[in-house]
């Protein structure tokens, strides 16, 4: 389990498994965004390399990761979305599909590709806008869907019955 950030609650969990770890955070100190974003891609593929990796799942990995990356894991690189997938994409889901007064949303399950959420969508459940909802309450609702379908659409790729197209 690789994270970009320290002390996450993902990281205990895989040690309380014995899951073997890897925190790899991003070089602030390098002021190139292009540059700062290869490096850490860098030492992110080598932590897969050294491990045979065969498939990445993305879950709160808020970076966007650039083609030179991307490329090489096409259909074998996953993230879940907070919205019904081409609805919302970005970091601002929940506020964006609250500012144009959506009466549904949910999340997406989506390969990714080298565009933000534009990736091949492999399963979405729904949830209803509610009048009195706000970001936070939105989320919690989209948050327990995102738990079952997530481990879901992975049980089913890791037996083979998903294909990148």
């Amino acid at each position: 389990m690789v994270s970009n950030l320290s002390g996450v609650a993902g990281l205990q969990k895989a040690e309380a498994y014995g899951v073997p770890t890897a925190t790899i955070e991003v070089n602030n100190s390098i002021s190139d965004v292009s540059e700062r974003r290869e490096e850490h891609e860098r030492r992110l593929l080598s932590i897969l390399n050294q491990h045979d990796i065969e498939a990445v799942i993305l879950s709160g990995y808020m970076r966007i990761l650039s083609p030179h990356f991307v490329v090489p894991w096409k259909g074998r690189l996953m993230n879940i979305h907070p919205s019904l997938l081409p609805n919302y994409p970005g970091a601002h889901a929940h506020r964006d599909a609250l500012a144009d007064g959506a009466t549904t949303s949910g999340c997406t399950v989506h390969f990714v590709d080298e565009g933000v959420d534009t990736g091949q969508i492999l399963a979405q459940r729904e949830v209803e806008v509610l009048p009195d909802d706000d970001e936070y309450s939105l989320s919690e609702r989209v948050k327990k869907i995102e738990h079952r379908l997530y481990p879901e659409v992975i049980d089913r790729f890791a037996a083979g019955e998903i294909e990148y197209h």
